[in-house]
């Protein structure tokens, strides 16, 4: 899977050392050289090659949650009426009669 990467990676190498002996080249343009040929686009491949595996920790990581709210709401729902910290109240008010 990293074999084209390393592959180009050695070729600009060979590139940028190439221009950094000729007796027109600099230093310079090696180390543009290397960067843009060699680092920039090896470094999008990398990106994209790691774009599945992201989405499968954001999908991971959400079902996680999801699944964390749905004990958490089971365990809740599983207690009994007056078991919480509420204090206990009439659900329908009191209506008074008429004389």
């Amino acid at each position: 899977m990293y074999l084209v990467p390393i592959a180009w990676i050695y070729v600009v190498l060979m590139m940028s050392v190439a221009e950094a002996t000729n007796s027109n080249g600099t230093v310079l343009g090696a180390v543009v050289t290397f960067v843009v040929y060699g680092v920039m686009p090896v470094g999008l491949i990398f990106y994209f090659m790691g774009t599945p595996g992201r989405k499968r920790a954001i999908r991971a990581r959400e079902a996680a949650e999801r699944a964390a709210a749905v004990a958490a709401h089971a365990q809740a729902s599983s207690l009994p009426p007056d078991a919480g910290s509420h204090a206990a109240a009439d659900p329908v008010a009191p209506v008074g009669k008429e004389p």
